[in-house]
This record gives structure tokens, C-alpha cells and sequence, in this order.
């Protein structure tokens, strides 16, 4: 039984890619009677494959019978494309790990949502603990903050509107009365900080960044031990060491992403 096992499943997958490159090459959607000729599959293991692949969401049905390639496919294809733009900005993160032996972080604002697309860590600059997802914690961190600050209000006040400020150390802000004042404080600089508000014991900080025509947004962060900070504080009162690193490193991603994406 397990001998014949392996080949069926293998057989099975190959029947399966067959029919979704065959599904793939009719835009309009193509009926199961002519994927089965194209294929050379029995008819009745076509529907049966067809039904499976639909389930799953790698194809979908349309009302007049005929098949489509579904969201699930278009959703790897996506995360294929974009696994391919971040391993072109992953040294440029690293060396920004390196330079400042701390984790580097980049965030990504996409549908109304802060993501985090890449942590480049390391024994001697090990990131924070992701105890609360950064989708659900922009409010307290400075990746977060950077996005925000960089929003106009319809789009802060519908992220708040979603986003409840949760108190996730004492030092966390939980008004967005208060949050939005932060943010719109002139700094004249465009380092946002997060000390110890996700997380006691870490500090963070960020710039922002953005590509395309500008309406493409995001952050470009790194994190520390406050112990650290408070050894480098005394060499470096006002943080330029950060400042001086992170916009720089920021500039070349988005020029990176301007050109890729």
C-alpha cells in the first residue's frame, strides 16, 4: 500500500498543475468537457480535480460552467513578486543591522493596514518580542507612529476607528486625542521614537519612507535594548547617530521600490 501510496499523490499534483496551466491560458474561463480534451484527462477525474482546486480557491466557477484561476492563486503570485522585491532591499537592511548592531524592521501600509514585511535580526541585534502584532499595535510603536504621522486625517481617523489604542506598557499612549497631538508635533525631524511603548525594556526607531508617486507608504525602523540607549545617550544626546543612518538607508528603499514596483 505505501509503495503505490507516493505515485498516485504525485500523479494526482501533476494532474492538477496540468489543469490550471490549461485554466490559465483562456482568459474568458474554459468549460471541464474542453479542459479534458486539452488535457487528456478522463472526464470524470477533471471534475473531480476541478471541484477540489475550486474548494481550495486556486480556481473558481463561473455562472455560465466555465473556470477561471481563483484568488488563491493570485494571492502567491503576489507574495512571489513580493518575496522577490524584498530580497533586493535585504542587504540594504542588513547593513543598516550591522552599522548599528540593532534588529532593522521595514513596514509596509497596504488596504488601511501597517505590515511588517521584513526583520533582519541577529545574535548580536535580536529583535523585539512580537507579543501584540504590529497590525494591531501601530499606535505604540514607532514604525507605526511614522505611518500614521505620515497620513492625512480621513485615513488616521479611519485606522483609529478600527484599531482600539490598547495600553500595552504604562508608558503606551491610549487617547487618540493625545496620540494625534504627538503626531502632529514639529519635530523638524523625521525620526519618530517608541521608548519602551510596545514592549518595557526596548526601544525603537523610525523614518518613513514611500515610493511610486508618493501614495505608496511605509517605515524603515530599528530596535534596541533601552539599556543600550541609555549607554549611547551619553555619547549621542540627541539621537543624530539614528538619524544619520536610518534616512539615508530609508532613501536608497525607496528609491528601490520606486523603481521595481
Amino acid at each position: 500500500m505505501g509503495v503505490h501510496a507516493a505515485p498516485t499523490l504525485i500523479t494526482s499534483v501533476q494532474r492538477a498543475l496540468r489543469l490550471m496551466e490549461a485554466v490559465g491560458a483562456h482568459e474568458g474561463g474554459v468549460p471541464a468537457k474542453r479542459l479534458a480534451r486539452e488535457t487528456r484527462l478522463p472526464l470524470a477525474t477533471t471534475y473531480h480535480l476541478l471541484r477540489t482546486l475550486v474548494h481550495d480557491g486556486y480556481l473558481r466557477r463561473l455562472d455560465d460552467g466555465g473556470f477561471v484561476i481563483g484568488d488563491k492563486l493570485h494571492t502567491l503570485e503576489s507574495g512571489s513578486r513580493e518575496q522577490a522585491l524584498l530580497a533586493g532591499i535585504r542587504p540594504t537592511l542588513t547593513a543598516l543591522r550591522d552599522e548599528l548592531s540593532a534588529a532593522a524592521y521595514l513596514t509596509f501600509y497596504d488596504e488601511g493596514e501597517i505590515r511588517v514585511v521584513d526583520i533582519v535580526d541577529g545574535p548580536h541585534a535580536p529583535r523585539v518580542d512580537l507579543w501584540v502584532g504590529y497590525k494591531d499595535a501601530g499606535h505604540a510603536t514607532a514604525l507605526g507612529k511614522c505611518v500614521l504621522r505620515e497620513l492625512d486625517d480621513d485615513a488616521r481617523y479611519d485606522y483609529l476607528a478600527r484599531h482600539p489604542l490598547f495600553g500595552l506598557t504604562p508608558r503606551t499612549v491610549t487617547r487618540s486625542d493625545d496620540l494625534l497631538r504627538r503626531l502632529d508635533s514639529p519635530t523638524g525631524s523625521p525620526l519618530v521614537a517608541d521608548l519602551e511603548e510596545y514592549a518595557l525594556g526596548t526601544v525603537c526607531f523610525a523614518v518613513p519612507i514611500s515610493w511610486g508617486d508618493g501614495d505608496r507608504l511605509g517605515s524603515l525602523g530599528v530596535s534596541l535594548p533601552v539599556a543600550r540607549l541609555a549607554r549611547l545617550a551619553r555619547l549621542d544626546p540627541h539621537r543624530e547617530l539614528f538619524r544619520t543612518h536610518l534616512v539615508p538607508t530609508a532613501n536608497r528603499v525607496s528609491r528601490h521600490l520606486s523603481l521595481t514596483i
